[in-house]
């Protein structure tokens, strides 16, 4: 019904967003790593949409890309993923991780994220390792990833994992902090000042 929505930034709070429209205000439920990209209240956003339609609710989904949004609708389709638990996955881990998870069917990687047991990320990874969205994602970042950032990355995970975090969680924190032309000693100082 509503592919998106665009406007100004009102509020951003746990998981969820309002949006101002013309003088309406739309508020919209979204993932972390929605919320953690999205500029400044204020600013003027465009936001990705999905109406979840119930006998007793309506409840508006937003996604600040159409990758983040097609990877939704796949999970929406798996047996005992509604939206909410959809959200939750997308707010543990990203769309790229999620899609290279995916296509290595690896359970382990989705069943760490908080809220997933073991069951629901072996239906997950049973329905949509070979659907189209995993590996059309897949190809897509990892074909357009520099070799440079590529490899600052690779490092500064490995960097952390050296450290003692576990791999998903220094993956995700250096995803968070790196800009495209950081080197491995900067990303790494971002995320020991970001885990501080």
């Amino acid at each position: 019904m509503y592919a998106f929505i665009s406007g100004i930034l009102e509020e951003k709070g746990n998981n969820f967003v309002v949006i101002n429209a013309n003088g309406v205000g739309y508020e919209i439920g979204v993932s972390s790593n929605t919320i953690d990209n999205l500029p400044a209240e204020g600013s003027e956003v465009k936001i990705y949409t999905y109406l979840a339609v119930r006998e007793d609710a309506m409840q508006l989904y937003g996604f600040l890309t159409r990758d983040e949004k097609q990877l939704f609708l796949d999970l929406i389709t798996v047996s005992g993923v509604g939206p909410k638990m959809a959200i939750t996955i997308l707010s543990g881990i990203n769309v790229h991780d999620l899609s290279v998870a995916l296509y290595n069917k690896d359970v382990s990687l989705i069943s760490k994220i908080k809220g997933v047991g073991k069951k629901t990320a072996e239906r997950i990874v049973l329905e949509l390792s070979n659907s189209g969205v995993a590996l059309n994602l897949f190809n897509y970042e990892t074909m357009s990833t520099a070799p440079k950032t590529s490899t600052s990355f690779d490092e500064a995970v490995m960097a952390l994992v050296d450290m003692g975090l576990t791999k998903f969680d220094a993956t995700n924190l250096v995803r968070k902090v790196m800009s495209p032309n950081d080197t491995t000693e900067e990303i790494i100082a971002k995320s020991l000042r970001n885990m501080g």
